[in-house]
């Protein structure tokens, strides 16, 4: 008798400024994980978000792979009637032929924290939402992009040079974010930093302020823990939000917090205070495993369905 081949599954944990894509076997077992672009199709477009998705696709394929859960940002909002699109897209890009699946990438962070099928996640990281689900029921709060996502690196990021150019312009409190900024960006004069910030990838600029924002903040610069106390408390609402719409406050759930923003103390700490003094039954979690595991998990899911 031939013996069965073993199979395997794809993950993919879109953002909007990269994009993890894993290879595992059926138990969950990650074997390799790359990196490529990113893939939100509201910051790229749906050709280049296919593009991206279908690259790391092809570098981590092994024979026997059976199914691809992709979990991509903006398709929970305006992209939403564009999956089918996505998912014909991805599919003429990849080298094998392979069953492809495209669903939010917050259903994915959720999964990555919990095997439970209600409750509620933060992604706060080049973006920010809140979503929940309870019983066949979802709520979800913010994820409108980067002119919105209050609580998100680019929101924090835009904080951070709206304060170095009003220091700069002695409008503003003085902050050593200044010397901070235009030292990581290397420019030396307020219109080298405009030039520099617009000219270039504008949201991967932005949100690599919130990071220094956080080295400032640890050294006690108050504008930096202004701005990160403010994103905290922010992304809080938006979970409260959630919450309180799925009427999960008298019942424990899990919490599930992922994302850049949540690696900042400050920022962990102004969002975890708001939470426990208004939801004290929120079982807050935050991933042992990368995001790209719940990809994984629904991959293995999608595929047992079949």
């Amino acid at each position: 008798m031939k013996k069965k081949e073993k199979q395997y599954v794809i993950g993919v944990d879109g953002g909007g400024t990269k994009t993890v894509t894993a290879l595992a076997d059926l138990k969950g077992n990650i074997l390799r994980t790359v990196k490529t672009g990113p893939s939100s199709p509201r910051n790229v477009g749906i050709d280049k978000t296919a593009e991206n998705v279908a690259e790391g696709i092809n570098k981590v394929f092994k024979k026997n792979t059976a199914f691809v859960f992709a979990g991509l940002p903006a398709v929970e909002e305006e992209y939403k009637s564009k999956i089918n699109e996505i998912e014909k897209k991805i599919v003429k890009d990849v080298s094998n032929k392979i069953k492809i699946k495209v669903g939010s990438d917050q259903i994915v962070a959720f999964r990555s924290g919990t095997d439970e099928k209600s409750g509620v996640m933060v992604i706060a990281g080049t973006g920010c939402v809140a979503h929940g689900w309870r019983g066949g029921r979802e709520a979800k709060v913010s994820g409108w992009g980067w002119l919105a996502d209050e609580g998100s690196a680019i929101w924090a990021g835009r904080k951070v040079f709206q304060t170095v150019l009003k220091d700069i312009d002695n409008r503003g409190q003085k902050t050593s974010l200044t010397n901070l900024i235009l030292k990581k960006l290397r420019v030396s004069t307020s219109e080298k930093l405009v030039l520099k910030v617009y000219k270039e990838n504008f949201l991967q600029i932005l949100s690599s302020l919130s990071i220094v924002a956080d080295s400032a903040a640890k050294y006690g610069d108050q504008a930096a823990r202004m701005i990160l106390r403010e994103a905290g408390e922010e992304a809080a609402l938006a979970a409260e939000t959630v919450i309180k719409n799925l009427g999960f406050r008298k019942k424990s759930f899990p919490l599930v917090l992922v994302g850049s923003m949540f690696k900042s103390g400050n920022f962990r700490k102004s969002f975890e205070l708001h939470i426990k003094q208004s939801i004290s039954k929120a079982n807050i979690i935050y991933p042992k495993s990368a995001p790209v595991l719940g990809a994984v998990k629904l991959a293995i899911e999608n595929y047992g369905k079949r």
